[in-house]
């Protein structure tokens, strides 16, 4: 059983920048793809960006060369640097990973992005 925990969400101004982390317990090595989602108010839950076997990395349209996604294994731990945020970058964001065995999927339990314009 992996337990995944967010941190590092907040209020910002649009133009300005957070780094999300999700610490995954008891280690990260049993995970293979690990993501960030989000979900706005009212909206679905989307993919923002991934990366599996801590090297290929994927982005949605609307955050592609604003936000890097990242992975510290001695750390335990997946990052987001999220730059140049927008108000439309609101949304509680989500942690996910699916492990090595079996694929089995983990959820952290969000946290609160809010961009004030």
């Amino acid at each position: 059983q992996v337990q995944l925990v967010e941190s590092g969400g907040g209020l910002v101004q649009a133009g300005g920048s957070l780094r999300l982390s999700c610490a995954a317990s008891p280690s990260i090595l049993g995970l293979r793809t690990m993501g960030w989602y989000r979900q706005a108010p009212g909206g679905e839950r989307e993919l923002v960006a991934s990366i599996t076997n801590g090297v290929t990395t994927t982005y949605a349209d609307s955050v592609k060369g604003r936000f890097t996604v990242s992975r510290d294994n001695a750390k335990n731990t997946m990052y987001l640097q999220m730059n140049s945020l927008k108000p439309e970058d609101t949304a509680v964001y989500y942690c996910e990973a699916k492990s090595w065995v079996w694929g089995r999927e983990y959820w952290g339990q969000g946290t609160q992005v809010t961009v004030s314009s």
